[in-house]
């Protein structure tokens, strides 16, 4: 009886229950092929694999962006605290607390920053205090965009742009953040600041993040647990520590062998790929 009650304390729930999805574009190029994966509330979970690999389109299958690029999710479901969200319309995903932080930080470079971060105020309808004391919170995380508030978004740097974006899907009051490869294009400290930020929200504020990110160093640090894609396929997941020390994570991933770090002309990805998919 007493391990019953420990196995049960220590479930974790899982806000998001992705299952053996499919995607296809145009009604003919199959992206996804089975993908199934699961985000317990409170963690961070990462979406690791390299470019192509189909990070981004499971991310726009869960928040419904799809439509915009001609694809659709044709098998499979995708459900939000038990709610089937893989048909729903965006502006209700987000409503239901799911709001996605796109790939190239996307800002509205004719507004300034502090419109920018308004706009994801956008849905609610909690008062002008509480959006206020929201927004207060987003600079205190983004000390800089305090500072860049009245700047046009156009005229900032990557980093800022990046804060700037998050914080606008904090702005909209998440209960969980997809965000898409926040690292590009940006030096290796900000990458370093913007993730030691999203641990801060994950933590203090309890927003939970699932994150595709090509940058499989930084994201296993940070993450509680990762999946693997390789051509629409998850090939690998485990909780972040354990893939921080696989054998083929580090080899193809990371740049490591037994031997020490090995050059990308040395690592035949090819074949072990192929026993990864067969």
């Amino acid at each position: 009886m007493l391990d019953d009650a420990k196995a049960a304390a220590t479930q974790v729930e899982n806000v998001l229950e992705v299952n053996n999805i499919e995607v296809i574009y145009n009604h003919v190029i199959l992206v996804l092929k089975g993908v199934s994966l699961n985000v317990p509330k409170g963690g961070i979970t990462a979406l690791l694999g390299g470019n192509g690999a189909g990070k981004t389109t499971t991310l726009k299958a869960i928040s419904g962006l799809l439509a915009s690029e001609r694809g659709e999710v044709t098998k499979g479901s995708i459900k939000y605290r038990g709610l089937d969200i893989a048909y729903a319309d965006p502006a209700e995903t987000v409503k239901k607390g799911v709001v996605q932080v796109m790939e190239g930080r996307h800002c509205f470079e004719h507004l300034t920053i502090e419109e920018n971060l308004m706009t994801g105020a956008y849905t609610r309808s909690d008062g002008k205090g509480a959006i206020a004391a929201d927004l207060e919170m987003v600079y205190n995380y983004f000390p800089r965009l305090r500072e860049r508030r009245k700047s046009q978004a156009g005229y900032t740097s990557g980093g800022e742009q990046q804060m700037c974006a998050v914080g606008r899907a904090l702005m909209s009051k998440p209960e969980t953040i997809l965000l898409d490869e926040p690292s590009m294009g940006l030096a290796p400290q900000l990458v370093e600041q913007i993730f030691n930020i999203v641990k801060e929200i994950n933590e203090k504020e309890g927003v939970t993040f699932l994150l595709a990110e090509q940058n499989t160093n930084v994201a296993l640090r940070f993450a509680h647990y990762g999946y693997i894609l390789e051509s629409g396929r998850v090939v690998m997941d485990g909780p972040a520590a354990d893939l921080r020390e696989n054998k083929d994570v580090k080899e193809f991933y990371l740049g490591m062998s037994d031997e020490g770090r090995k050059s990308f002309r040395d690592v035949r990805s090819y074949r072990r790929r192929k026993r990864w998919l067969s």
